[in-house]
């Protein structure tokens, strides 16, 4: 049975929600360099490219090709201002106006040989640099899944939609003519019984995290975990519920990056009706967190609200209001 899309195509809906025109093309060169990866890796190269990344992090040959793929649309998209990537940090001038980019164009490169489902994450910044910025700033976010199918979770907040005036989570599934097509047109985080826990041995030093994660298993929740933050994450979405964590601790610290990966993943979470938190100002959502580099690292709890305000409560936090 084939997906029936409930629009015509991503640009018919980004039309109704009134995104203004400079963020459409963002978003829809974003999702044609997705179009672009979903085919590349099929058969790239999983081999060490023989260099490293800006972090100091071995590369592998789909994390450079995919990385040009990326920077080549955004410099084509006439939108992009500047552009930074977890495989090339500076940031970089795309001869656009409007937007700046952050992406980790191959996120889950390391299980990618094993041919799990990996994925790619945008976040959508106003203005020329993103340093000084908070998560909260962001116009839009993307994260693409490269499964059985290829899917994009897009993100907006109310002051991208004109016209509707209300922030939505939704997906977009590319069909086999390269268009784009809403499958799931708004999803809402709702309570359930499903955790992905990130940085398992840090609860050898967490007293209050192995508490929480005795709590998940006695209270009979559904491990649902690759080693992916992608899929994890959109795992969520999907079936509209769940909690995935990754706090540190003193032998196991913060590796996720800000601009990256935790603020655009996390802007997709509330814009989905959930709720975001930094384990180094609980109950703080990780989206006010101040960008300082473009090296940020930080821990995240993303989830529906109850399950972030659970995770506020074991880890230290005090209950939102």
């Amino acid at each position: 049975m084939t997906i029936q899309p409930t629009y015509e195509s991503l640009g018919a809906t980004l039309d109704a929600d009134g995104v203004d025109a400079g963020l459409k093309k963002i978003i829809l060169a974003l999702a044609d360099s997705v179009d672009a990866i979903s085919q590349v890796i099929v058969t790239a190269s999983t081999k060490k490219a023989g260099t490293n990344n800006a972090f100091g992090d071995e590369q592998l040959a789909v994390d450079v090709l995919t990385n040009k793929i990326v920077f080549d649309h955004l410099r084509a998209s006439g939108s992009c201002r500047y552009a930074s990537s977890e495989e090339e940090t500076d940031e970089l001038d795309m001869g656009g106006e409007g937007f700046s980019v952050s992406f980790d164009p191959l996120d889950g490169s390391s299980v990618v040989d094993a041919n799990f489902a990996v994925g790619s994450i945008f976040g959508i910044w106003p203005g020329e640099s993103f340093i000084g910025k908070v998560g909260h700033d962001q116009h839009a976010a993307m994260a693409a899944v490269y499964g059985p199918r290829t899917t994009i979770w897009i993100g907006l907040p109310a002051a991208s939609c004109t016209q509707t005036q209300q922030a939505r989570t939704f997906e977009v599934t590319l069909f086999p003519d390269h268009s784009w097509h809403v499958t799931h047109e708004r999803v809402t985080l709702g309570e359930g019984k499903v955790f992905a826990p990130g940085n398992l041995r840090a609860t050898s030093e967490l007293d209050n995290y192995r508490r929480l994660v005795d709590f998940w298993i006695t209270e009979r929740y559904t491990l649902r975990y690759t080693g992916g933050m992608v899929p994890d994450v959109c795992h969520m979405f999907t079936k509209g519920k769940g909690v995935f964590c990754n706090p540190p601790c003193e032998s196991a610290p913060a590796k996720l990056r800000l601009i990256y990966e935790v603020a655009p993943m996390a802007l997709l979470a509330e814009c989905a009706g959930g709720a975001s938190a930094d384990p180094a100002n609980l109950p703080r959502s990780v989206l006010d967190r101040v960008v300082k580099t473009t090296d940020d690292r930080t821990g995240v709890c993303l989830g529906s609200d109850a399950e972030v305000k659970r995770f506020c409560e074991f880890m230290g936090g005090r209950k939102s209001s």
